[in-house]
């Protein structure tokens, strides 16, 4: 059975996000893959349709909705994974599968790959929407996570700052890109997530 997470995000202002991190700091370790300052980078590419159905589904609370997007770390190419997540009844749910940078590129470029007995049923599921309804990549969004990580409820807390956009795809496996900021001046974005619960002490930080 797929296992739905807890998701929920804020709007936090300079300010509090310096307030939170030290709190935090003092009752949670960082996640393993965050560099020496405490943080990493994070890219994605989104996939809509023509009539951007994704993102009218997103702004409308649409439920259940889904969206694909590919994703990577560090402006690293070792690794690429194929997402999809699916929100139903205020909980959230995560597929992914391993790309190929060739596979990538055809992606990038709108192109539907081969269906083939090998092929993960994620990049199936990607490849049968392409196709039918005309998904493509649409939008890069990239930024900065400061990521801490609790086994107890399998808690997750993100601070996400410099959340910028492009619509430049063509430019996503690139080491750098061009991005319009996403967010206004002094706005950055936190992530709570967990599965059945959020420890107490966990709660009590974030207030």
């Amino acid at each position: 059975m797929a296992k739905y997470r807890n998701e929920w995000k804020y709007i936090c202002s300079d300010w509090d996000l310096k307030l939170l991190e030290s709190r935090l700091s003092g009752v949670l370790q960082k996640d393993k893959h965050a560099g020496g300052d405490g943080s990493y980078s994070v890219r994605s590419l989104y996939f809509d349709d023509m009539d951007n159905r994704c993102f009218h589904e997103n702004e409308d609370g649409t439920d259940p909705r889904e969206k694909f997007r590919i994703r990577i770390y560090n402006h690293s190419l070792d690794r690429i994974t194929l997402e999809c997540k699916r929100k139903e009844r205020g909980k959230t749910h995560k597929v992914s599968c391993p790309l190929t940078v060739e596979q990538t590129r055809a992606l990038m470029a709108g192109k539907v790959l081969p269906i083939g007995e090998d092929q993960p049923p994620l990049l199936r599921k990607l490849t049968l929407q392409m196709m039918t309804r005309k998904l493509r990549p649409v939008v890069i969004v990239e930024y900065e996570r400061i990521p801490y990580v609790y086994k107890n409820g399998n808690v997750r807390i993100t601070l996400d700052t410099n959340i910028a956009s492009s619509s430049a795809v063509e430019t996503f496996l690139d080491p750098h890109i061009s991005g319009r900021p996403v967010l206004p001046v002094g706005q950055q974005l936190l992530e709570v997530k967990y599965d059945e619960y959020l420890p107490d002490f966990i709660y009590r930080s974030l207030m």
